[in-house]
């Protein structure tokens, strides 16, 4: 768990992952720190760790991301599976039970689960029930669409969790990329593993305030081209690797995913052609090809409608179903963030615009029996076990 500037959470981290239903002699749990980061290890020293919990930290260098973070602390890592988790998630108790029971049921080159992400303060305003209609229909209905066809599955950046040996093989994580989740599940795809979508769901805090948002939705759309521009560096050998039908369907996953937005105002213009004005495109464009574009979008529209009713099929997500008819206006601001992720590409491509947690309900009171009280000094071994050489 990697974390940064987390001093509002650490006994909230501990109260929620101490409700995990499985062994703790069997759980090794790894929090990785910055050298600089002052707050967060003050926070977890006036927190009271449970005895399997490790604290890790990173030495300097750069890129400063959490992928770079990971690779850091994989060595350390004693188990044969790998999980990953934000520092405000709030995991169903019984997922590492779910998901050790699948990885010993399931064929060899099932390589990775990834659980469902939900939102528990989904219903503090607006924006955040719009968000969390998205992560429904992405994680509830999109994704196991995908799975089921076979294609790339672009990973989430928590509750994803890897066999140990698979990952090292592939490379690990792309410390230069700042959707290192959805880069590493193409590279799995690539070396012919698969991913599966685990019924077991973590509760995250939705970004809630529209700067936030748009921050971290430009970091998710930049890593999304970074990905696409590296793998397209080579188009022949990502042919080869995928084959055509998962090749041609990555450029709509990857690149779509943001081109799409770019372009949004383009098309936004064309509101003007109903209303009989001329527009830019008549010279290109005649009555035919408009009528297509308008079928387009009004099929589209229409789709996006029914995938949202779908993926709040669940009792707790049907709170969200008033608020689809908004998510039109909701996608208004990922086209803000897709310009923003094209600049930052050009000029901070791997800056990590981090994602502020525990500010809209995420660093709600901790169990009464967990209150959190002085531990000491950090317990990081990680010098030893760099100067005896343990794996």
């Amino acid at each position: 768990m990697p974390l940064y500037r987390e001093q509002d959470i650490a006994a909230t981290l501990v109260s929620h992952l101490s409700r995990l239903d499985y062994p703790p002699e069997l759980l090794d749990v790894l929090l990785i720190t910055e050298l600089d980061d002052a707050t967060t290890h003050k926070a977890l020293a006036d927190t009271c760790l449970p005895p399997t919990w490790r604290v890790l930290t990173v030495p300097p260098g750069t890129p400063r991301t959490k992928p770079r973070a990971l690779n850091f602390a994989l060595p350390f890592a004693r188990g044969e599976i790998i999980g990953v988790y934000d520092a405000e998630d709030r995991p169903e108790p019984d997922q590492i039970d779910k998901v050790a029971r699948r990885f010993a049921s399931c064929p060899p080159d099932v390589a990775c689960l990834q659980g469902r992400l939900d939102y528990f303060n989904a219903r503090h305003n607006l924006l955040s029930r719009l968000f969390a209609l998205e992560y429904a229909s992405w994680f509830r209905v999109m994704l196991p669409g995908v799975q089921h066809m076979g294609l790339v599955v672009p990973l989430g950046g928590t509750t994803q969790f890897l066999r140990r040996d698979v990952l090292i093989a592939v490379g690990c994580w792309d410390a230069h990329n700042v959707t290192e989740d959805a880069e590493l599940g193409l590279r799995l795809a690539r070396s012919g593993y698969r991913t599966e979508i685990l019924e077991t769901t973590t509760y995250e805090e939705a970004n809630a305030a529209i700067l936030p948002w748009i921050r971290q939705r430009a970091r998710w759309q930049k890593g999304y081209l970074m990905t696409w521009a590296t793998a397209m560096r080579a188009p022949r050998s990502l042919w080869r690797d995928l084959g055509p039908i998962r090749f041609l369907a990555l450029q709509v996953q990857i690149l779509g995913a943001v081109a799409g937005f770019l372009v949004a105002p383009l098309l936004w213009s064309l509101m003007i052609k109903p209303f009989g004005q001329a527009h830019p495109l008549d010279a290109i464009v005649g009555p035919t090809g408009y009528g297509v574009l308008g079928t387009a979008f009004v099929a589209s529209s229409v789709l996006s409608i029914a995938v949202a009713l779908q993926a709040t099929a669940a009792q707790h997500l049907r709170h969200l179903r008033p608020a689809i008819l908004l998510i039109e206006l909701y996608f208004l601001l990922a086209t803000l963030s897709a310009w923003k992720a094209l600049a930052d590409m050009i000029w901070r491509p791997f800056l990590w615009d981090k994602t502020e947690h525990g500010k809209f309900g995420g660093a709600a009171a901790p169990d009464p029996d967990l209150t959190p009280r002085p531990s000491g000094p950090l317990p990081s071994d990680a010098p030893r076990r760099r100067s005896t050489g343990d794996p």
